[in-house]
C-alpha cells in the first residue's frame, strides 16, 4: 500500500475530493486526463498558505520597515495611517483598508533596489517573529498546504501564487517556504525605474503603485501572466471568489477549494468579521459554484510545524 501523500489531512470529503481529482486528471487513459502542460494550480497566499491573523504578514513587514524609518524621522507619525499601523490600531487599519496597506508598503520600500528588497525580506522571515503569536515567521506556513503543494508538483502541476500582497516580498520568500520560484508568483506591484548605481543597472521601486492584484483583478492577471485557466485554485476569502469561479467554470475536470478558518484553538476563527478580507459571499455560495469547503478544524490534523 502506497504512503499517504497528505498525512496532515484528515480523511473526509475535502481530502477525498483532492485525491480523486488528481487521480482522474493525472491518469493516462482517464476520460478526465489533463496533459501536464495544462495542469495549473493557483494558490492565494495570505490566509491560504500561511497565517494572516491578527494582521497579515505583509503588514508586519511594512510596519517593521516603517518603524525603522520613523525612528530617524518622527514626523512620519503625524500621518494617521502610519501612526495607526505603528500602534497596530485595528480600527484605523480597517478604515484605510487594503488600499492603505498598499500605500504603507509603497512608502516603506520606496527607493530600494529589487535585490535589496529580496535580501531584506529573506532576512526578515529567517529571523523575525510574529508580533502577536510570538512564533518565528518561517513557522507560520500551514503544514497541510505545504504537503498539498508538494503533492501537486509531484503529479505534474505547475504551482502559482496569486496574491494581492506585495509581489517582491512574496517572490523573495516563496522559494524557501513552498519551493515556488519567483517567476511563478503574481501579486501587487509598485512602479519601478532603472537606475545606475556604481555603474550597475538596478530596478528601483517607486512609491506609486503600479498594479493591485486583489479580488476581481485576479482572473485578469492570471490570464496576463499565465495564459491558462487554472485547473485547481485554492483561496480563503471573498477576494479569491472570482479566481475560484474562473477555475470551476472552465471545461473539463476542475477543482476549487476555499479554506474556512474555524479553529480558534490551534489558529484563529474568523470569516465574515475580518474587515480587511472577509469570507462571506464565498462561504454562502460555495455549493452554487462547485467550490469545496475545507474546514481547518475538521480537515486538518496539524496546522503549524512545531518541531
Amino acid at each position: 500500500m502506497s504512503a499517504d501523500p497528505l498525512p496532515s489531512w484528515n480523511d473526509g470529503a475535502a481530502k477525498s475530493a483532492i485525491l480523486d481529482f488528481v487521480a482522474r486528471i493525472a491518469t493516462q487513459g482517464s476520460p478526465d486526463f489533463v496533459a501536464p502542460a495544462e495542469r495549473i494550480a493557483a494558490f492565494d497566499d495570505e490566509g491560504t498558505l500561511w497565517c494572516e491573523q491578527p494582521f497579515q504578514v505583509q503588514f508586519h513587514f511594512a510596519r517593521d520597515r516603517l518603524d525603522a524609518l520613523a525612528r530617524s524621522d518622527p514626523e512620519l507619525k503625524r500621518n494617521a495611517l502610519f501612526r495607526g499601523c505603528l500602534e497596530q490600531d485595528r480600527d484605523v487599519i480597517a478604515m484605510f483598508g487594503k488600499k492603505g496597506l498598499r500605500e504603507l508598503a509603497g512608502f516603506a520600500r520606496a527607493g530600494m533596489a529589487e535585490d535589496e528588497v529580496a535580501a531584506c525580506a529573506r532576512d526578515w522571515v529567517a529571523n523575525g517573529r510574529h508580533l502577536n503569536l510570538g512564533r518565528p515567521l518561517k513557522t507560520l506556513t500551514y503544514v497541510p498546504q505545504v504537503e498539498l503543494v508538494g503533492y501537486l508538483r509531484a503529479k505534474g502541476f505547475k504551482i502559482f501564487i496569486v496574491s494581492d500582497g506585495d509581489v517582491d516580498l512574496v517572490r523573495a520568500i516563496a522559494g524557501e517556504l513552498y519551493g515556488i520560484p519567483p517567476e511563478q508568483v503574481i501579486g501587487s506591484s509598485a512602479r519601478t525605474r532603472l537606475e545606475f548605481r556604481e555603474c550597475r543597472g538596478e530596478v528601483v521601486r517607486q512609491q506609486e503603485r503600479d498594479s493591485f492584484d486583489g479580488g476581481g483583478a485576479k482572473p485578469a492577471t492570471i490570464h496576463q501572466h499565465i495564459g491558462r485557466r487554472p485547473t485547481l485554485a485554492f483561496g480563503n476569502s471573498d477576494g479569491d471568489l472570482d479566481m475560484l469561479r474562473q477555475c470551476t467554470s472552465g471545461p473539463g475536470a476542475r477543482l476549487g477549494l476555499i479554506l474556512h478558518h474555524d479553529d480558534a484553538g490551534r489558529e484563529f476563527a474568523y470569516d465574515r468579521d475580518f474587515r480587511l478580507d472577509p469570507l462571506a459571499r464565498a462561504l454562502d455560495q460555495a455549493d452554487e459554484y462547485g467550490i469545496t469547503l475545507v474546514s481547518m478544524m475538521d480537515d486538518w490534523n496539524t496546522v503549524f510545524d512545531d518541531a
